[in-house]
């Protein structure tokens, strides 16, 4: 499978093509120049909806960093997938990713138009957004970051380069990115009120982790400085992923249960 390099799209317009969105309940026909035209914009496209490195780390990361990279000169910050409307909308829905305008390419149609359409039926996935990102100044793109493709390993998925502290480096090198702030809070607890007030008043973003909450990413790195997951501590100290489990504590013996992963 040959991949366009980056440089070779590097100076070329995105595909025109329309959209079919859905937000808010509504479906809407969205053409590439409505997003593009006359516009500062961050691309990013990945595999799928749900699917794990997106889910854990791609979009959470692009809409934890939404806020720094918009006050850099970026008008708006989209993530394409080759995904139908309805899974894309409950997908940024889920994912609480309300910085993020969610684009389905559906039909595959501006992927395929970019050359980055990939044969993933190996997978049971079909044709599949190989992950790359890219700055696009008015309709044309000014730079690309296209993850590396291993002949030897066709069904690999790496994520090295399309990040979004790597696009945030580029827009702006000396830009500071902000660390994660997590409150654990309780219903009806005026002291919490009080801290999340003080937080608003001063700009700072911040998870809230109220006693029904889920752990997303972005509370992963502000307790444990890390993106990945397991993360284990003991007694308030931070042990770490499984390595380091299996460093601390020893290995799992070869015939205990959950040995192979």
């Amino acid at each position: 499978m040959l991949l366009p390099s980056a440089e070779s799209l590097q100076g070329k317009a995105v595909p025109q093509v329309i959209f079919k969105t859905r937000s808010g309940g509504q479906s809407r026909d969205v053409p590439s120049d409505a997003l593009f035209k006359g516009k500062t914009v961050v691309v990013f496209a990945l595999p799928g909806a749900y699917t794990p490195t997106c889910s854990t780390s791609h979009l959470p990361r692009y809409n934890e960093l939404a806020g720094v990279i918009r006050a850099n000169g970026i008008d708006d910050i989209v993530c394409i997938s080759v995904n139908d409307p309805f899974v894309m909308e409950e997908w940024g829905r889920s994912q609480a990713a309300e910085h993020i305008t969610m684009m389905p390419d559906g039909n595959g149609e501006f992927t395929e138009g970019m050359g980055l359409l990939v044969d993933k039926r190996a997978l049971g996935l079909g044709q599949r957004s190989w992950r790359y990102s890219m700055l696009v100044r008015d309709g044309v793109i000014d730079k690309a970051f296209i993850e590396r493709f291993d002949e030897n390993d066709p069904e690999g998925d790496p994520f090295e380069v399309s990040d979004a502290d790597t696009m945030l480096r580029h827009i702006a090198p000396e830009a500071r990115a902000p660390e994660p702030v997590v409150v654990f809070s309780k219903p009806g607890c005026p002291y919490c009120a009080r801290a999340k007030a003080i937080l608003k008043a001063r700009g700072v973003a911040f998870t809230d982790m109220s006693q029904d909450s889920k752990i997303t990413t972005s509370v992963l790195r502000a307790v444990a400085g890390a993106t990945t997951w397991p993360q284990v501590f003991e007694g308030g100290r931070l042990i770490g992923g499984a390595e380091e489990v299996a460093a601390y504590f020893g290995p799992v013996p070869e015939t205990a249960p959950g040995a192979q992963p």
